[in-house]
């Protein structure tokens, strides 16, 4: 008999299989990938009433619900690094050009951006010598180039 303990309680939910071989989901739900998946996937078929099988157009769904979702989670990995890189562009581009920010006491500032700092999820950028995070700019004007 597989019997399942833990749902719905701050325990790790596990299956227990009838041969006592035990399947921990993880205590986070969105850490469970494709061997956690095929794990259950094969008790479920190995404890399966013989006068009863599992019905191939189910097994079939479930591999398919599984694909999509292991499908969108990639995606969703793929559009975060496209944001990071497209900001970190953004940021580079804003070197040299006079901008407008709110400072940490929520006063509009402006100032000359003489650096930009890549590398995390937001980029920061020096303006006059402060650390300002990119999304806290206002505005952006071009500077006059330096007379000759």
């Amino acid at each position: 008999m597989t019997s399942v303990s833990g749902i719905g309680t701050a325990v790790t939910p596990t299956v227990t299989g009838a041969d006592g071989t035990v399947f921990s989901t993880g205590a986070d739900r969105t850490s469970m990938g494709t061997d956690t998946f095929l794990k259950l996937l094969v008790a479920q078929l190995k404890y399966q009433d013989p006068s009863n099988p599992m019905d191939s157009s189910a097994f079939m769904a479930q591999t398919a619900q599984f694909t999509t979702v292991e499908k969108m989670q990639q995606f969703a990995e793929l559009q975060q690094k496209v944001l990071e890189s497209s900001l970190g562009q953004t940021a580079a581009s804003l070197v040299g050009r006079t901008v407008t920010y709110t400072d940490v006491s929520g006063t509009a500032r402006t100032g000359l951006v003489t650096a930009a700092t890549l590398g995390s999820a937001m980029p920061n950028l020096t303006i006059d010598g402060v650390a300002v995070e990119l999304g806290k700019v206002t505005g952006v004007t071009a500077t006059a180039p330096a007379p000759t």
